[in-house]
Order: C-alpha cells, then sequence, then structure tokens
C-alpha cells in the first residue's frame, strides 16, 4: 500500500497500549490514530476515525473485543480487525472469525512480526499465529470426517433451541438474544448449553457449524 495505514488499537492494558502506539509510529507507513482502553469507549469513537486497521484485544472488561468487532463492522466496511490475545482458546478463536476479524495473533508475537501482520491484513491478508492456525485446521479435519452428522442432531433441538441457533449464527450476543425473543440472559444461556450438549459441540462457531451444515 502506498499510503499510510491508519492503525487505531483497543487495549486495556495502559503500558501496552502505550507501547503498540510507540512501535506503530515508529513506522513511516504507519500512524496510530486511535487508543483506546474499554470496547465501549471504541463502539462510540472509532467510527470518525476510519483506521484501515484496529488491533482488537478479546478479552476487555465491559464490553468484550469480539462484541466490539460484531459492533463496529457494520459501520467501517474497509476497516480489518486483527485480534490480540495473552493465549488461544478455541471458542475465542472461532467466535472471533464469525464476528469478522481478518486475522488472529498472541500478544507474545514479535514486535516486527506484529508489524508486518498489520501491512499483511490492510493488504487482504489473514495472518495468524502458527497455534492458532493448527487449531484451525483441526477443527476443520475433524468437521470433514463427520459430514452429515449435524442433521440428526439439529432435529433433536426444540422449536426454541433452533431458533436460539440461528441467532447464534447472525453473531448476536446472548443478551441481543435475550431482548430479540423476550427472554433472561440466564434462560438464554441455559438454552446454549443445552443446545452444545445435543449437538456434542464445544462452542458458538461448532454450534453454528452443525447449524449450516443442515
Amino acid at each position: 500500500m502506498d499510503k499510510r495505514i491508519k492503525v487505531a488499537m483497543v487495549e486495556d492494558n495502559a503500558r501496552l497500549r502505550k507501547s503498540l502506539g510507540a512501535l506503530i509510529d515508529a513506522e513511516a507507513c504507519m500512524e496510530c490514530v486511535g487508543r483506546f482502553g474499554t470496547g465501549e469507549d471504541a463502539v462510540a469513537q472509532m467510527v470518525a476515525l476510519a483506521p484501515d486497521v484496529v488491533l482488537m484485544d478479546i478479552h476487555l472488561p465491559g464490553i468484550t473485543g469480539i462484541e466490539c468487532v460484531v459492533r463496529l463492522r457494520g459501520q467501517l466496511k474497509s476497516t480489518k480487525f486483527l485480534m490480540l490475545t495473552a493465549y488461544e482458546e478455541d471458542s475465542d478463536v472461532f467466535q472471533s472469525i464469525l464476528a469478522g476479524a481478518h486475522g488472529y495473533l498472541l500478544k507474545s508475537t514479535e514486535p516486527d512480526r506484529l508489524i508486518a501482520a498489520i501491512r499483511e491484513v490492510a493488504n487482504g491478508e489473514a495472518p495468524m499465529s502458527g497455534s492458532v492456525a493448527r487449531l484451525l485446521m483441526e477443527h476443520y479435519r475433524v468437521t470433514q470426517a463427520t459430514p452429515g452428522a449435524g442433521l440428526e442432531q439439529l432435529q433433536a433441538l426444540t422449536a426454541r433451541e433452533q431458533e436460539i441457533v440461528g441467532l447464534l449464527s447472525q453473531n448476536l450476543m446472548y443478551k441481543e438474544i435475550a431482548a430479540k425473543l423476550n427472554l433472561s440472559f440466564a434462560t438464554v444461556r441455559t438454552h446454549v448449553e443445552h443446545i452444545y450438549q445435543k449437538l456434542h459441540v464445544r462452542n458458538r462457531a461448532e454450534a453454528v457449524n452443525r447449524f449450516h451444515e443442515r
């Protein structure tokens, strides 16, 4: 890319936020246009900045990084979201991808690799830590090894449970599903737990995959 890459970040650790900002500003082809400590601030102010790339911490207090992506991606059509986390968990990885993230790196990633990943995601690539890529490949392998298993299991769901799986596939958060169906948050969470048990899955991403296999 010829133009400077505008980068914003959402990170609750002030020291890391400062060091990442300095790292980005030290690059001639990049500039840090916004630094946010909470998801709430990011949702309120990010759109006006129109960054090319957002470094998004997953585990934020309050609004999570995944929910931030869900809320912002509709308003920031050209922005790419690069998720950062201290450790990978399969549910975080899959939910990030379903939310619309374009890459997924560990916070322990070397600075040079992080800068390279920002360039890559700005150019339409999907950078990922090696361990995350292996996790996705394993998930794909297991899914392909049991084709058609999802249909029979989906038929075991109640009408309400199937409705909730459909809403999960639209990337809605539990509280949004609760409001849409006029249910309590706790009731939605209980339904989701039953869905996971019946579908023999561990997280939202796997449940949604079974839903689409239908």
